[in-house]
């Protein structure tokens, strides 16, 4: 070796190692992320370690990509960043995590401990308190001081993220602490135990009561059901009660949607709301009927509710109910078995068997009881009939035509993830994800960007499948960096973006509210030429070609960019008429 050449100094284990180690021992085997000056310390010890990094090109679209691979996998999702301004970014993409209970572990450094404290030493990326921007939007806020409480630190926050409800939380650890000797065994015995969150009995058999004396009892399944995997749970009980089934936008795919006791997902349609409000015992599952579950907090409920909520903020906050404090599965598990063991027994609460009454009532929404009432399978076969109707006296042929062009081309089985766009507002109502937890939106907070560093995180997650990513020409500015993630990693995703000239919801909001749009019309790049430039195959097509263009390009290995010059409208509001 010449005098000339370095020589490798020889690696002491670290606080970064400290981390990279907790984290294994956990169960990670994925981590997303973007490095910082600050964070160098845990993502030099990612290469000494068995972890799988997937980096993407800005802190937001790493925690949508982290956010999805949660989702996706019922687990932990680590996120890295650094401090400061790469911290911050991802504020968005937690907000989200937190309104769609995705657990996502955000660890981020911090300047040296010499300038934590509000002491303004003029660090770089220094914050007077780095914690206090993400208290009011995770779950728990964690610190480590020292190299030695970093497993510990690690273990708490992975335990909060699992806890009922799922959600996001966040880590910090000073950069001198991630680069400080770390004088302690590597880290194999690690454990975290979630917090369970049963239902209180006494509960379950007053629910019980109310469910099998019913006459008109529905249920509204929410994204609680989907996060908690509760669905084999929700169709029992459905099915014992033969109480119809709608599901909220974060809910698709929680009821079966062509089971005959399914009302399907039209939630911002009044013939719903008022099948929802007929009903003289509504149950409510892991949904804290917000404004897109009320429509537009126009729900009335004219009989009682029962709501299962694991989310105790949420817990009547929207409407008086018989509320149940707990997890989704764990709850609907034990109604399903006291309402067995009441039909086993031949009896409910005041004689009758389970479902019989429901047999000879009225349908929610059909008017009043008589004994040749239809049954609730005629009764949801009725409303999904009107609700078809009032769509089709409003000319969106276009509109179902891309939806459904978009669905045939999907495989059975292939997960969609959906940004803020015209689209996925049909997709919501009118999209049948053919099986559990297969379609992701940003509906819970709302912000643009989401679809495609999503459906990179689902790839990632399982890269056997295809993934299709859809967004506006709006939205998808927000993510174009990652087609170079994409590329790199030659994850799976195909994207459709439908180009419109502009933020396509928001002109026609401000044209309905003000007769004009202002700051709504956009100058884009060709998205096809600037696909190609990554090195990722793109096409242009037409709303009659796009169920070929987009199956082929699903079919595809690796990813793939499809442009849809297109003009979609939604369907007119019904909650304006209430």
């Amino acid at each position: 070796m010449s005098s000339t050449t370095p020589t490798p100094t020889q690696h002491r284990r670290n606080g970064g190692d400290l981390v990279v180690e907790s984290l294994a021992a956990l169960g990670a085997d994925t981590v997303f992320g973007l490095p910082g000056q600050h964070a160098l310390g845990v993502f030099d010890a990612l290469r000494r370690s068995a972890l799988r990094y997937v980096g993407l090109r800005v802190e937001n679209n790493a925690g949508f990509a982290a956010d999805a691979y949660a989702r996706t996998t019922h687990g932990v999702a680590p996120l890295l960043v650094s401090t400061g301004p790469g911290a911050l970014m991802t504020l968005a993409a937690l907000q989200e995590a937190a309104a769609g209970s995705a657990a996502v572990l955000a660890i981020g450094s911090q300047v040296p401990l010499a300038g934590i404290g509000g002491g303004r030493h003029g660090y770089l990326h220094e914050l007077t308190d780095q914690s206090a921007s993400f208290r009011g939007v995770v779950k728990s806020v964690h610190t480590a001081r020292t190299a030695s409480q970093i497993p510990s630190a690690v273990a708490a926050a992975w335990e909060s993220a699992l806890s009922a409800p799922h959600g996001p939380v966040w880590l910090e650890i000073p950069q001198d602490v991630l680069l400080a000797e770390a004088d302690v065994p590597p880290v194999a015995g690690l454990e975290a135990r979630p917090r369970e969150l049963p239902p209180r009995p006494e509960l379950i058999v007053a629910a019980a009561d109310r469910l099998t004396e019913a006459r008109r009892p529905v249920i509204l399944a929410g994204g609680g059901v989907v996060r908690a995997g509760a669905e084999a749970e929700l169709l029992a009980l459905a099915e014992r009660l033969r109480a119809p089934v709608a599901t909220t936008f974060g809910g698709k795919g929680a009821f079966p949607w062509e089971h005959p006791l399914s009302l399907r997902s039209w939630m911002e349609d009044r013939y719903t709301t008022a099948f929802l409000e007929d009903a003289d015992t509504l149950l409510v599952v892991g949904s804290g009927l917000g404004e897109l579950s009320s429509n537009y907090h126009t729900f009335r409920p004219l009989g009682r509710v029962v709501q299962i909520e694991a989310d105790l903020g949420k817990l009547e906050s929207n409407h008086a109910a018989l509320g149940i404090h707990a997890d989704a599965r764990a709850a609907l598990a034990a109604l399903v078995k006291e309402v067995g063991e009441r039909e086993a027994a031949g009896l409910t609460g005041d004689g009758e068997t389970p479902g019989s009454k429901a047999a000879g009532a009225a349908g929610p929404g059909s008017g009043s009881g008589s004994g040749d009432a239809p049954s609730p399978e005629a009764a949801v076969s009725d409303l999904l009939a009107r609700v078809r109707d009032r769509i089709a006296g409003q000319h969106l042929d276009l509109e179902q035509q891309v939806l459904a062009s978009v669905r045939d081309a999907l495989p059975d089985g292939a997960v969609s993830c959906w940004d803020m766009t015209i689209l996925a507002y049909w997709a919501w109502s009118a999209f049948d994800p053919r099986r559990t937890n297969a379609l992701h939106s940003a509906q819970g907070a709302g912000g643009l960007g989401y679809g495609f560093p999503a459906a990179l995180g689902v790839a990632v997650a399982d890269p056997a499948r295809p993934v299709l990513a859809v967004s506006g020409d709006g939205g998808a500015m927000y993510s174009i960096a990652e087609l170079a993630t994409a590329r790199q990693y030659d994850l799976p995703v195909t994207w459709l973006i439908v180009d419109d000239g502009g933020y396509g919801i928001l002109r026609e909001y401000m044209t309905d509210a003000f007769g004009a749009a202002t700051a709504t019309e956009l100058t884009r790049p060709d998205f096809v030429a600037l696909a190609e430039s990554f090195g990722v195959p793109a096409l242009r097509t037409t709303p009659e070609q796009l169920r070929t263009d987009l199956a082929a390009a699903l079919a595809a290995p690796g990813p793939s960019v499809v442009v849809l010059p297109a003009h979609l409208r939604m369907f007119a509001p019904t909650h304006l008429d209430s």
